[in-house]
């Protein structure tokens, strides 16, 4: 379930019923699908750094590779790890992006996380819930175009791999 359901079904929720005990339920049940997708948050935030930290060591081998066959005059070595060294320099920019936009969506989660549990305070003490502030839907808006540039930048990566094996490939023919 994403964000956007989540968030669908409480605003259904708190609308649509008057029993506080039902509304703090639901409140309750929506905190603990958010600290669940804080949780799968921190986790890809966590993969996403170690693949950084792999390519980022595997970009500095190339680029050493690629400088010790200059010093020993072995151009097409050189070459070779220079094409390597550009791929894992291009990986590593899209991982730095991704990880951006993880944290920005742990960020989001985190806020929305702690509007629901201002929320759910509220409803126990039997005060009508606030509407959660404007800027919460603009973070919305930044997340979803963050995220649409990364999915398009992964896809964009993809493409350019598949192509770059395909030019290999042809050349070796």
């Amino acid at each position: 379930m994403g964000l956007d359901d989540l968030r669908a079904r409480l605003d259904r929720l708190l609308s649509g019923l008057p029993d506080r005990r039902t509304q703090a339920a639901g409140l309750h049940d929506a905190l603990v699908e958010l600290k669940v997708a804080a949780g799968v948050n921190r986790d890809a935030l966590a993969a996403a750094e170690r693949e950084l930290a792999r390519e980022q060591q595997h970009l500095a081998d190339a680029e050493r590779r690629g400088r010790l066959a200059t010093e020993i005059g072995d151009a097409e070595t050189g070459r070779i790890a220079d094409e390597y060294a550009a791929r894992h320099r291009e990986r590593v920019g899209l991982l730095e992006r991704k990880l951006s936009v993880i944290r920005d969506e742990l960020a989001y989660v985190e806020r929305e996380y702690q509007s629901l549990a201002a929320q759910l305070q509220s409803v126990r003490q039997g005060v009508p819930p606030v509407e959660p502030p404007p800027i919460l839907e603009a973070d919305q808006r930044e997340l979803d175009a963050l995220r649409m540039r990364a999915e398009r930048e992964a896809k964009d990566q993809a493409v350019q791999q598949q192509l770059d094996l395909l030019k290999k490939k042809l050349g070796k023919q």
